[in-house]
């Protein structure tokens, strides 16, 4: 009968595990060495980053904070009396934004000792390179402002420059956006509606119409007066002030013009037009005036 001999693995475990805890205690000891020495040599470096760290963050902090209450005077401002256009007010909250953050990242990075004046000059350097290669996307830029500030016209504004006309759809800093009373859409750079002269048919309010029309020579002039002032006065949609003209216009070759002026709101004026169009034929034609027209004779030999 053969007798195997079986080894003490409870031993050898106890062994390994011993061990194991003995160089781990080896290892803690020269971690914490280690760091003891890295603190020795480098504790005020790590004390100046941590302060730098901290007072980085509290730029942030009050950076973000700022930016936050002058966009809210911003807000208030536009809500309030002062009717600031919204395409203003957006933005200047987005150059108050940019700005403050810009502000914030040089001041950290000279928290953290870079020096900042070098960086300025080269970021300059550059924004001149980038300015006359972009010169003209610039202008746009700078028009754009220069129109937003002073409000030359707003969204909803019909207006009327070059050879372009329609009502502002949108306002940003590079174009101006436009649909036609045809329905076309117009995209024109700022620089080229700051350039040149701009009418604005909105910015008043109100606006005159002239009406003309043209009477016989053997009909009565103070007949026609008569009949423009009635349908003048017929038509409550004008405005009062400034008061309504009855005039003669011209005398031509085969009639004479008598003309309307009167004064209505914008949002009024094409209906009052066409309408007072139609109304003032009728009853020129009812009150046995005549209203001239062209005529060609043809003479045969």
């Amino acid at each position: 009968m053969n007798v195997y001999s079986v080894p003490d693995r409870g031993g050898v475990v106890i062994s390994f595990i011993k061990e194991y805890y003995s160089s781990s205690a080896t290892m803690e000891k020269f971690i914490d060495l280690k760091l003891l020495e890295l603190w020795d040599f480098h504790s005020d470096s790590i004390l100046l980053f941590a302060r730098n760290l901290v007072v980085a963050i509290l730029i942030l902090v009050i950076g973000r904070m700022l930016s936050k209450g002058a966009q809210r005077l911003i807000r208030r401002a536009a809500s309030s009396n002062l009717h600031v256009d919204e395409t203003v007010t957006s933005v200047l909250r987005g150059i108050i934004r940019y700005g403050i953050f810009i502000i914030c990242v040089i001041m950290i990075l000279s928290v953290f000792g870079v020096n900042t004046t070098s960086l300025l000059a080269v970021l300059g350097a550059a924004g001149i390179a980038i300015g006359l290669a972009l010169k003209d996307t610039l202008g746009n830029i700078a028009s754009g402002i220069i129109i937003l500030l002073l409000g030359s016209y707003r969204k909803g504004d019909f207006i009327e420059f070059g050879s372009f006309m329609g009502t502002v759809k949108d306002i940003n800093l590079f174009t101006t956006i436009l649909e036609t009373p045809d329905g076309i859409h117009i995209s024109a750079p700022n620089s080229s509606i700051w350039g040149s002269p701009l009418r604005n048919y909105t910015r008043n309010g109100k606006r005159r119409m002239e009406l003309s029309v043209g009477i016989d020579y053997s009909d009565s002039v103070d007949t026609a007066f008569q009949v423009m002032k009635d349908i003048i006065a017929s038509e409550q949609r004008l405005l009062k002030e400034p008061a309504p003209q009855v005039i003669l216009q011209s005398l031509e070759s085969s009639s004479v013009i008598i003309s309307v002026r009167a004064w209505a709101s914008i949002k009024d004026y094409w209906d009052i037009y066409w309408d007072l169009n139609k109304t003032i034929k009728a009853k020129i034609e009812a009150a046995g005036l005549h209203i001239p027209f062209p005529h060609v004779h043809v003479v045969r030999d």
